[in-house]
């Protein structure tokens, strides 16, 4: 399985990839590339849009149509290849920072309109690729380079961010769950609308060394003992939640999809000429 999927699914040219040792974003790559093959898609008929940061490199390793676009700006590209092509399955790669910050107005956006696209945001809490500056995910109090004292921002849950917003599927998981990713990821994109998969990375270079969070093994057993799946969290008593955050599946509804209504408008013109 694992050889016949690196050499369907990656450019095996470009690899081994570049991430620092201990980094997530390679488990996080890994499931959504099965997650596309178990679901049987052409290669053809999916395209993956990054914009700039850690996670925004995944794209460059993966055998689909594939767009490295603009700082933040990926929703916006991806917007554009939805809309010249419905019939493509548009996965957009981004990062806390690219995602939540300079590309945080895509966001919301991209989810008001319900608009057929899958964006899975690889969090490490940290701007990794440009020297651990803290990012709109970096928790209250945790340092990086801009942060030397400790960052005093409350932090966004991108999840809540994104079902605000109007997103119709809203999950998160972490790299240590590799096989939550890859089921969410697959849910989402049978989802008919904007989808949003929040899947918690680990930075060791950066996030781990400023904040004294160990070693790579460490910072992974974290993510295992922090988190509380979703269906469970309502029948724990407040303090085995104290600390953990959720994981797990937040939000599922229909709505009307951006491609379609447009769609609609386009034959109802033709019909009157």
């Amino acid at each position: 399985m694992t050889s016949t999927l690196v050499e369907n699914h990656f450019r095996i040219g470009k690899l081994p990839h570049i991430w620092c040792p201990g980094c997530g974003h390679g488990i996080i790559m890994r499931s959504i590339a099965v997650a596309i093959d178990e679901l049987g898609y052409d290669k053809n008929d999916v395209c993956v849009v990054s914009g700039i940061g850690c996670s925004s490199r995944a794209p460059g390793y993966m055998d689909f149509n594939t767009l490295h676009t603009l700082h933040g700006r990926a929703l916006a590209y991806a917007t554009g290849v939805k809309m010249a092509n419905p019939d493509l399955k548009v996965i957009v790669i981004t990062g806390d920072g690219d995602c939540a910050a300079i590309g945080g107005n895509h966001l919301i956006h991209a989810s008001r309109r319900n608009i057929d696209i899958t964006t899975v945001v690889f969090n490490n809490n940290i701007y990794g690729m440009t020297g651990g500056q803290y990012s709109p995910t970096t928790p209250t109090g945790e340092k990086g380079t801009t942060a030397p004292f400790g960052n005093i921002d409350r932090n966004f849950d991108l999840c809540n961010l994104a079902k605000g917003a109007g997103a119709t599927y809203v999950a998160r998981s972490t790299a240590y769950h590799a096989n939550m990713v890859k089921q969410q990821v697959k849910a989402a994109l049978e989802n008919k609308g904007f989808s949003f998969v929040e899947a918690v990375s680990i930075c060791p270079t950066y996030y781990g060394r400023k904040n004294k969070k160990g070693d790579a093994v460490s910072m992974m057993e974290y993510l295992k003992n922090s988190t509380v799946n979703v269906k469970a969290a309502d029948k724990l008593p407040k303090e085995k939640l104290e600390g953990k955050f959720l994981v797990g599946e937040f939000y599922k509804s229909e709505e009307p999809e951006y491609t379609e209504e447009y769609k609609k408008i386009i034959d109802s013109f033709q019909k009157e000429r």
